[in-house]
């Protein structure tokens, strides 16, 4: 682990132009112990100006909570390792960075997180150095699908206009782990669904149950 316990100066500018008051604190993971990450170090206060409000409501800071699937599937991943040591693994959506960080602890050859979000690849980056792993960060996903050899994804259907992503994965012919908890009905076609295993995004949102539900699916070309 890096010794700094002060939030990389960038990343946490980035969440003071939304949250003035609110720092980031490296913070273990309750599903995931031995890794940590920059998160928020509190929830918001509801009391918001209506300004910050409306800055929240149109960019939130995603990228400074551990969601739920993100959990699962990293501690997945690290049961797992034989499923990707050695390879290269391509995380879609990385958010705070916590499934690709743990497919490089798991002893991935390369790792390369691939997001449109200059935000989520900051985070991921930062959080990358605070586990001391190496992270490739990317905004090309026909590039990284051109070298992947496993796909991995959590909680990116949170946004129903990500599902033609599905499509994409099967079309790279790679193995591909993906792990939902938005949608309840999903049932991705050509994915075996592993498990179900249940999850709070921390810090916790209090979020309705239905979102603690996590699935795994798997595809294997």
């Amino acid at each position: 682990m890096a010794a700094s316990r002060n939030p990389p100066a960038a990343l946490q500018a980035r969440l003071n132009r939304l949250l003035p008051d609110i720092r980031l604190l490296a913070t273990p993971l309750p599903l995931v112990p031995s890794l940590s990450l920059w998160l928020l170090d509190r929830l918001v206060d509801e009391r918001l100006d209506q300004a910050v409000a409306n800055a929240l409501m149109e960019a939130p800071p995603y990228w400074a909570l551990c969601w739920a699937s993100g959990q699962v599937l990293a501690r997945h991943l690290l049961a797992h390792p034989e499923r990707v040591r050695d390879r290269c693994v391509v995380d879609v959506g990385p958010g705070s960075g916590v499934v690709a960080i743990a497919a490089a602890r798991a002893g991935a050859a390369r790792v390369i997180a691939c997001d449109l979000d200059p935000d989520a690849l900051a985070a991921t980056e930062a959080n990358a150095a605070l586990n001391d792993v190496r992270v490739d960060l990317s905004d090309d996903l026909d590039a990284c699908l051109a070298v992947a050899d496993r796909l991995t994804a959590a909680d990116i259907l949170y946004d129903r206009d990500n599902l033609p992503l599905l499509e994409r994965f099967r079309a790279a012919g790679v193995p591909v782990w993906l792990a939902d908890s938005r949608i309840a009905d999903l049932d991705p076609p050509g994915f075996t669904l592993l498990g179900h295993w249940r999850a709070t995004t921390w810090p916790d949102l209090g979020e309705s149950e239905d979102y603690n539900r996590v699935r795994i699916f798997e595809l294997e070309p």
